[in-house]
């Protein structure tokens, strides 16, 4: 049967959900045989188990289906590992990776005994971040667009043991390539830096690319454009039209399986790795951020860059909050090695309107009030969009609502600015470790409104450091065996 969009479930007025029984109708309409139920770790990951379609029912949405929550990286304890997951329904659609019809529905999670909302679950913390925008009464919407960049590979290989660490990637687009007996080998390798925006028959992922966009499309994502990136061995970049923020944390998880699975279908591997190639530039996720009240945007003024007070104090939370921010938005110990000095990385946390070593822009392609927002530039593809986004926008409300003075702009060239002057601007932490302290001091502004929790935090620094940290600390680098084993 072919394929039916997003588009294809029931229309809805403005703030309208679709109903259960909406639910069961569109099954019934694109003949599904399964419902895939997925939902999000804390770490970002989908997790998913798929039903038989005439196993669920109008009474599934209030009742929930029951998994082991001890199995999620992050959650229950195995003593209380009971958890409940409760489909909603307004997020369905037909899945486009499965064989047999199968509609896919995002859950939120429950405590199946108090049938309270759980507050590690991701998705929860992103509605209470706009709930909490809501009650502020600054605005009422926040609008997220963010820029993903990834690699494709055509082979990768990893290996960590007692006696050996290791690994390799390979592409058709390597730099590295140019002598590759490919019978025959046209050249044709995009050089180290030297891969943004080449036709082809350089840029070879064209047509896989468009394949992409053209499943994100199925499932309702607009696509804004995409491109061959900056770096060597297939980086891209897949931009989608701003949405409110949940929506957006949500297309989120469909971009990187959409991505993934249509990379594994073409025989390639895509990954989201801030920094998985020496020397070459970075995978970020530049951040589009403005806020809008009453259909109008809040951001829009007279002042710098056409900005307004309101949009300034934003920049000033964001900046000031900025290495909190990062424990969630660029929360791997890789996204340090993207967030140094010289590849393009936005590692200065200043603001500037055309600047791109600052961490926050104001692009100024267009004058139209509508445009006016602020892209924070220093996330990466890696984090969780849920927390990432709602740590954004709970840092903006913060400036807001302290006038927080973002201090002056960053209009110059940093490569022009001497040692003395630069080092009076302040940078992005050199490490995880350092922005999970930065957390561990600064956290206040992300519990408004109970958005964020004690519970919540105090998680997801001990994960990071007992799983991640701790592990990267015991293992000797491949390279300390060239600075130091004849030492």
């Amino acid at each position: 049967m072919g394929r039916i969009h997003n588009s294809s479930l029931p229309d809805l007025k403005a703030g309208e959900k679709l109903s259960p029984k909406g639910f069961i109708d569109f099954c019934r309409k694109v003949d599904a045989e399964l419902v895939d139920l997925k939902f999000c770790d804390l770490l970002g990951s989908w997790q998913h188990c798929a039903y038989p379609v005439d196993e669920i029912d109008q009474g599934t949405f209030k009742d929930g289906l029951g998994f082991d929550g001890s199995s999620i990286r992050g959650w229950q304890d195995i003593h209380k590992s009971d958890m409940l997951a409760l489909p909603q329904p307004e997020t369905a659609c037909l899945d486009p990776f499965f064989k047999v019809p199968t509609v896919s529905v995002v859950a939120d999670i429950a405590d199946p005994e108090t049938r309270e909302m759980y507050s590690r679950d991701p998705r929860y913390v992103a509605k209470k971040a706009v709930e909490y925008l809501h009650k502020s009464g600054i605005g009422d919407t926040a609008y997220i667009g963010p820029e993903p960049e990834f690699f494709i590979f055509d082979e990768v290989r990893y290996e960590q043991n007692q006696h050996r660490g290791m690994y390799e990637i390979d592409s058709v687009e390597g730099a590295w390539n140019t002598a590759r007996f490919e019978e025959p080998n046209l050249g044709y390798k995009p050089g180290y830096k030297g891969g943004y925006f080449p036709v082809s028959p350089t840029d070879t992922f064209g047509d896989l690319r468009a394949e992409m966009v053209f499943e994100m499309k199925k499932v309702g994502i607009k696509v804004e454009a995409h491109h061959h990136e900056v770096g060597t061995a297939g980086q891209a970049e897949i931009d989608m039209v701003f949405a409110p923020l949940l929506k957006m944390s949500d297309q989120m998880m469909w971009y990187k399986y959409i991505v993934k699975n249509v990379a594994k279908r073409a025989g390639k591997t895509a990954t989201f790795m801030p920094k998985p190639i020496f020397e070459d530039n970075g995978s970020g996720m530049h951040t589009h951020f403005s806020l809008w009240k009453d259909g109008k945007p809040l951001f829009a003024g007279g002042g710098y860059a056409g900005l307004s007070e309101i949009g300034l104090h934003a920049i000033g939370g964001i900046l000031k909050h900025a290495p909190a921010i990062l424990a969630f938005a660029a929360p791997t110990a890789n996204s340090y090695r993207r967030l140094v000095p010289g590849y393009e990385a936005p590692v200065n946390l200043a603001y500037s309107m055309r600047n791109r070593s600052a961490a926050c822009r104001i692009p100024m392609y267009s004058a139209n009030p509508k445009a006016k927002r602020v892209e924070f530039r220093c996330p990466d593809p890696s984090c969780n969009p849920y927390l990432a986004f709602s740590a954004i926008l709970m840092a903006g409300l913060d400036g807001i609502k302290n006038r927080i003075d973002p201090g002056k702009p960053l209009d110059v060239n940093i490569y022009h600015m001497s040692k003395a002057d630069l080092a009076k601007v302040p940078s992005t932490p050199g490490s995880l470790a350092e922005s999970l302290d930065a957390l561990k001091r600064d956290h206040a502004f992300l519990m408004g409104g109970g958005v964020f929790t004690e519970d919540l935090i105090e998680t997801w620094i001990d994960y990071k450091t007992t799983y991640e940290l701790d592990p990267l600390r015991l293992r000797p680098h491949p390279h300390e065996f060239h600075l130091y084993y004849d030492s």
